[in-house]
């Protein structure tokens, strides 16, 4: 009886171990799919949620906001072509361009002859460029790196001397007024390089002058004065072409094809200012007819 009762214990002791090993083992199974096949979907819940919140975010590109150029020998007017160029033809010369909605120029070239006393010449050219936005980099931006490699290039002119530079408040979005002086076979002149960027266009104007053959040498003072003002009203004429303000010259836009392909996911402020102004055909149309219902009623 002693040896039976003896071999059950051992028997019923043997079989606890194997109970607890079995009881660890689903315990740890139940932990393990918790983390796993519930873990890994909550995972994807958290994944899909943060992707949904912030999608990928590709780098944007500011559209260009002036989609084209006045023309370039209109945008004098006629009282400031007198003024700087007297003898000049009415119509200036335009320069060689395949696209003038991007690239445009016109200049002037006037000898005022006093006889044996000698005479006054004067030269007068407008160019203005227009970058459009791409890949790499905005229309503005372009134009900015142009409008400095302008600046640089009018100081750094050969031949120059007594070269002198300073900003020019008050034309565009940024301008510069280069004037130094210049020694040529038909005498000395004085030249006035004024570099302006209006959004994604640079305007440049030279004006230089000279006495010639005896004629005494015109003040660089009023040459500089005379050139700044045409610069100012060069770059109205540009604003003018794309909707913003009235304008100096006469000049009219020059539409392009490269100015339909242009980027309009992304308006400027400037045209959505001058979009502002005229109301929409619908809301004329809706006013119209509450105005005939009042009518109505009255009657």
């Amino acid at each position: 009886m002693r040896a039976g009762g003896l071999n059950r214990l051992l028997a019923a002791a043997a079989a606890v171990p194997v109970m607890l090993i079995v009881a660890g083992c689903s315990s740890d199974s139940g932990s393990d799919s918790g983390s796993g096949s519930g873990g890994e979907s909550a995972a994807q819940k958290d994944g899909g949620t943060s992707a949904a919140a912030s999608p990928s975010a590709e780098p944007t590109v500011q559209a260009a906001a002036y989609r084209t150029l006045p023309e370039a020998c209109g945008v004098l007017s006629k009282k400031t072509l007198t003024s700087l160029v007297p003898k000049a033809p009415a119509k200036g010369k335009a320069g060689a361009s395949s696209d003038v909605a991007a690239r445009a120029s016109c200049s002037w070239s006037s000898l005022d002859n006093n006889g044996v006393k000698g005479s006054q010449f004067r030269w007068l050219n407008v160019s203005m460029v227009r970058f459009e936005t791409d890949a790499a980099s905005s229309g503005e931006q372009q134009a900015r790196e142009y409008y400095a490699k302008q600046v640089r290039g009018a100081s750094a002119a050969t031949g120059a001397k007594n070269a002198k530079s300073q900003a020019l408040a008050g034309t565009g979005d940024q301008a510069t007024t280069v004037r130094y002086d210049l020694k040529k076979s038909e005498g000395a002149f004085k030249q006035q390089t004024v570099v302006a960027r209006v959004e994604n266009v640079v305007v440049t104007l030279d004006y230089n002058g000279a006495g010639l053959a005896g004629e005494k040498t015109p003040d660089a003072a009023a040459l500089v004065k005379s050139a700044e003002l045409a610069a100012k009203e060069a770059v109205a004429s540009v604003e003018a072409a794309n909707g913003e303000g009235s304008g100096g010259g006469s000049s009219s836009p020059a539409p392009s094809e490269s100015s339909s392909k242009s980027p309009t996911a992304a308006p400027s402020k400037s045209s959505s200012k001058s979009s502002s102004k005229a109301p929409s055909a619908s809301a004329s149309a809706a006013v119209a007819k509450r105005t005939s219902t009042a009518a109505a009623k009255k009657s």
